[in-house]
């Protein structure tokens, strides 16, 4: 074997050794919130830093309540608006990832339009800024988790399919309840604001186990874009969205 060749080899072997080593921490890291909740996730200490760095505040407002200590409501409500088909899924949503794919590349293909057009019309003294495509997402809540417990923020095929990894890992050491109830606790619900506790105080001056129909439905409304929400959290699209999110509540399965 050519000396180059034999450093291939090896160059391989310590590749594929050094990913199994990367998904066997995974898996344990996974195994143990059986039993132990986690302290933060991945996304919550960027989200810190950020804050450190750009406001020079300690900004970080969460606190962990059990699943028994969340509303139903709030669980049916963010079933309803997130992912329908939490209780039976396996983790993944194959058809509403190839309807988000099929959306976000016609979104994609307007936004290159849009910036030719102004491109060949600009004057010299006036330039517009770049349209930016309004990507959309189909994750799962399981996806979701996964994402937000251990990945950064970038989009990317090695980082989605390193999410469906732990998507499968979680569906299958987890309960779909302990998945739930990690997934509330954790959430982002406005800048600095995690869990559904400190949004139920921050929101509508109760605790998470008290919240009602409307207000369980307010609050899963703002879970797609909490930090633009939090500013106008009764505003009209809100009010409007949510009351179509608690129509659809009496037909969820809660685990």
């Amino acid at each position: 074997m050519k000396p180059a060749t034999r450093h291939l080899g090896r160059l391989g072997a310590l590749l594929l050794v050094s990913a199994l080593s990367l998904q066997a921490y995974f898996l344990a890291r996974v195994a143990l919130m059986r039993w132990i909740d986690p302290q933060s996730t991945s996304f919550q200490r960027s989200e810190l830093w950020r804050l450190l760095r750009a406001e020079g505040r300690f900004g970080w407002r969460q606190q962990w309540v059990d699943y028994p200590a969340i509303s139903a409501h709030l669980k049916r409500a963010v079933i309803a608006s997130e992912d329908a088909g939490f209780s039976e899924h396996s983790g993944v949503e194959w058809d509403a990832l190839e309807r988000a794919w099929e959306r976000n590349q016609r979104a994609q293909a307007r936004a290159e339009r849009l910036n030719e057009r102004a491109a060949a019309t600009k004057t010299a003294t006036k330039a517009r800024a770049p349209v930016a495509a309004r990507l959309v997402g189909g994750s799962t809540i399981t996806q979701q988790l996964a994402k937000n417990l251990f990945l950064a923020g970038e989009r990317n095929f090695v980082r989605k399919g390193q999410e469906m990894v732990i998507t499968f890992m979680l569906e299958a050491t987890l309960p779909k309840q302990r998945i739930l109830e990690i997934y509330l606790n954790n959430v982002e619900w406005g800048d600095g604001l995690f869990g559904a506790e400190a949004a139920a105080r921050r929101y509508h001056h109760t605790s998470a186990a008290r919240l009602g129909p409307n207000a369980a439905a307010r609050l899963a409304v703002m879970l797609p874009a909490p930090k633009r929400f939090e500013k106008r959290p009764n505003s009209a699209y809100v009010s409007g969205r949510a009351a179509t999110v608690q129509a659809r509540m009496a037909a969820v399965d809660v685990p």
